[in-house]
């Protein structure tokens, strides 16, 4: 992945099957760090959103934007769907790109 300027749509969990956040950004590893650090108050620090489990990169932050809004529209088993079509075990993505793992007992809480 490259770690300069990459618009990408990503999708964050707080459990297989829990709270999905779908976002954009132009600094994945940076906004990853914000989730998990709950930096921004609001659903996805009140969800404890913190498992990155799906991404996309795109060429522009337009096609991002527009990727994101049209899967906010999908309904829930299509995203279930998009995950798992890549990532079956809904793995935290993050450790791939140096992250920690997470403590059991913070997924899923507040």
């Amino acid at each position: 992945m490259n770690r300069e300027f990459s618009p990408c749509c990503y999708i964050m969990a707080n459990r297989k099957n829990g709270t999905l956040y779908i976002g954009v950004t132009s600094n994945l590893m940076q906004r990853v760090a914000q989730h998990r650090e709950g930096f921004y108050p609001g659903f996805s620090k009140d969800k404890a959103t913190k498992i990155l489990v799906w991404f996309e990169q795109h060429e522009t932050m337009a096609h991002a934007i527009l990727r994101e809004k049209r899967i906010k529209k999908w309904n829930r088993q299509w995203k279930i769907n998009l995950i798992e079509a890549d990532n079956k075990d809904w793995l935290d993505l993050a450790l791939d790109f140096g992250f920690k793992r997470l403590p059991s007992l913070v997924i899923g809480k507040k």
